[in-house]
């Protein structure tokens, strides 16, 4: 029997899709907590689909979950819910009375609609844990923005830093910047899990675009200091030592 993890006890509601939120909630299950996961009726989670490659069952044959869904989102009981419809949100409701975290990665106020952005919940659940992931925070000319892996990566200025000195800006070749904002997010609701008093509600925001602005602020900062713009590193590195891909 596996012994309980370090978050055993904690009920986490997960409203999100795709991979920044779900990466965000595997982690947190990982850890022991009970991860709902709340998908549309009749499609789920988009990427359930988003193959190949599939899963393939005892006899080898491919289904229809593909390896992208199943590698962020172990650890999780998924339910189908449209809260779009009145008594979908209200069901979200009900399950928020026993929830300690609720985690969304929806554009600036589209739960409103449905009554289950951050301001219309505060009140009658006081000791939630509520966590946004978006593309360029809760305010600012870009909130209403859609956010996407790689325009995080260009704005966030990691591309710049990427690839050859003489050559082009170069994408990071996985979502990157997806991966690390579920990072990001699942460490600002561990600490507002520790720190959320009995009778307030506790937010915790993240930005989609935040990890490659962090990953790429090293090297932003190094070139600042020689008073000279971020440039891309060049092969090998000589920051420290010699550094390059070599025939083995």
């Amino acid at each position: 029997m596996t012994p309980p993890g370090p978050l055993d006890g904690i009920t986490i509601l997960d409203l999100s899709r795709v991979l920044a939120g779900p990466s965000c909630t595997q982690m947190l299950g990982d850890l022991g907590a009970d991860v709902i996961k709340v998908e549309r009726p009749g499609v789920g989670d988009e990427t359930r689909t988003w193959g190949p490659p599939f899963l393939r069952d005892a006899r080898g044959v491919e289904t229809a979950e593909s390896g992208y869904y199943l590698s962020a989102n172990r650890n999780k009981r998924s339910i189908t819910i449209n809260f779009a419809k009145p008594e979908g949100a209200a069901l979200v409701r009900r399950l928020l009375t026993r929830a300690d975290v609720l985690i969304e990665n929806f554009k600036v106020g589209g739960l409103a609609e449905y009554g289950l952005a951050y301001d219309q919940l505060c009140a009658e659940y006081p000791r939630l844990v509520y966590c946004s992931i978006t593309g360029y925070g809760q305010d600012g000319p870009y909130a209403a923005r859609p956010g996407y892996d790689l325009m995080a990566q260009g704005a966030g200025g990691i591309m710049s830093v990427t690839g050859e000195a003489d050559g082009p800006p170069v994408k990071v070749g996985v979502a990157v910047n997806d991966v690390m904002s579920g990072l990001y997010a699942a460490a600002a609701i561990l600490g507002a899990l520790r720190a959320t008093p009995s009778t307030s509600m506790s937010r915790c925001s993240t930005c989609r675009w935040a990890g490659c602005t962090t990953w790429a602020s090293t090297i932003c900062s190094r070139d600042r200091c020689r008073g000279a713009g971020a440039r891309r590193i060049r092969t090998p590195s000589r920051t420290r030592c010699s550094r390059r891909a070599m025939a083995t």
